[in-house]
């Protein structure tokens, strides 16, 4: 019997408790995806000469204070998905909103620690959707904390944006028939700013990075500068939606987790029928100019992303990007059948798993359950892929009862913002 074999069957009497659900050799890699309690791990076992583990003296603990700037329409709901099931696995408070915030902390007004529910202090984590405020964050959460964030390439983000919030942005309500192309012909012709989320349709990324979404680096190119370097004052990790793996490599490698603790499942995801599938050159030029804050952002910080990639070694992110997508498949086949697929919201049975629909006109798609599932490993697959509404609520709800927090009406912040936005009924389907 070979030495590896050998070490996995003294490491499987040591699991009297651990059921193997599958075990996968290869002649460099060997893997385990097992079950124990309700978490689902893929652990990585061996790594390639190419790609050693992380080599400190002593090893680092897990890092567990996080603050995530989830930005809008850049995958930051996957990313929060995955800081809730660490913190849920590891016994963490989450920083969540008050009730008079809903789901997040009282955008588009600038984040106070006012907003975080008081069952919820101290936090560990914070991952919903705010402006950022770091004098305010940092008043709120551990001194240790590690700050990260994700940007989107403008143009894709905005395209994103403006289907999304079609039905609220007013600006993107004045335009005829819904055009992006009209929109970004001429929007000074339909942007007012100042009014009610208007910051959806003009530099999101900078507003959310608490930055003035109304400069022009054209104008005032030192303002750009200027506000590069206070996120870079700040956050250890700016994450590029279009390098979503390659960033959950850097990601636990700064927080010193293990592959499988960033495993995850595609949320908030549009159909195909809600979005453009290619947007053409003219048009994207025409959003980066809309946009040109934002497009300075990503462009500096898409750049010192791939600085980052090759301090880490490229061949090294690619290779452990490749097993965390190998390894995701496994992971969604296991949890929602042999061929997982997203669906629309009105084909999912399963309620916890029905994502909010911003529109009629938009629709998000999520993953079911198999019929006929229960127990701990169901409740993992449940997580995996739970909305962000949803898990907010069930969060909220586990940490008032681990608090002993008893149900009581909230109490109303003074000066509430305006409503946000909550999801229209859907149109009844057919037999």
């Amino acid at each position: 019997m070979s030495p590896i074999l050998q070490r996995l069957q003294q490491s499987t009497k040591m699991m009297s408790r651990r059921k193997i659900l599958l075990l996968v050799l290869g002649c460099s890699t060997v893997s385990l995806l097992i079950h124990q309690g309700s978490q689902l791990s893929w652990y990585p076992k061996l790594f390639p000469l190419s790609c050693p583990p992380l080599r400190e003296s002593p090893p680092r603990a897990k890092h567990m204070a996080v603050a995530f700037l989830k930005t809008h329409k850049t995958a930051g709901t996957t990313v929060q998905n995955i800081l809730f099931r660490f913190a849920e696995r590891h016994n963490l408070t989450v920083a969540l909103p008050h009730p008079s915030c809903e789901h997040q902390f009282c955008y588009p007004r600038n984040f106070s620690a006012h907003f975080v529910h008081p069952a919820t202090r101290p936090p560990h984590m914070l991952a919903s959707h705010l402006r950022f405020d770091r004098a305010e964050l940092e008043r709120l959460m551990p001194q240790d904390t590690i700050y990260v964030t994700i940007l989107r390439e403008p143009a894709a983000m905005f395209e994103s944006l403006f289907s999304y919030y079609n039905q609220y942005c007013p600006a993107f309500r004045r335009v005829p028939n819904a055009s992006l192309e009209t929109f970004l012909r001429a929007p000074e012709a339909y942007y007012r700013p100042g009014e009610h989320f208007a910051m959806f349709a003009h530099n999101t990324l900078a507003y959310d990075l608490g930055g003035d979404n109304e400069r022009s680096p054209r104008d005032d190119a030192a303002y750009l500068a200027g506000l590069i370097r206070q996120v870079e004052e700040v956050f250890s990790l700016v994450m590029i939606a279009e390098y979503f793996d390659e960033s959950l490599v850097l990601l636990r490698r700064l927080l010193a987790w293990d592959l499988d603790d960033v495993l995850y499942a595609k949320l908030n995801a549009r159909a195909a029928t809600s979005r453009l599938a290619t947007i053409p050159e003219a048009l994207a030029r025409a959003a980066r100019t809309w946009n040109a804050l934002d497009a300075g952002l990503y462009d500096h910080f898409n750049a010192t992303f791939w600085r980052r990639v090759a301090r880490a070694g490229r061949a090294c992110v690619e290779r452990e990007a490749r097993e965390l997508r190998e390894a995701r498949q496994r992971l969604l086949r296991r949890c929602f059948g042999d061929e997982p697929v997203l669906r629309p919201a009105a084909q999912i049975r399963t309620r916890q798993l029905q994502p909010w629909q911003p529109s009629r006109k938009v629709d998000i798609m999520g993953y079911d359950l198999p019929s006929g599932g229960a127990g701990p490993t169901t409740e993992a697959c449940l997580k995996l892929a739970m909305p962000e509404v949803q898990y907010s609520n069930y969060l909220l709800r586990k940490q008032k009862r681990r608090g002993g927090v008893r149900s009581r009406p909230e109490p109303v912040l003074d000066n509430p913002p305006p409503r946000p936005i909550r999801a229209l009924p859907r149109i009844p389907q057919g037999p």
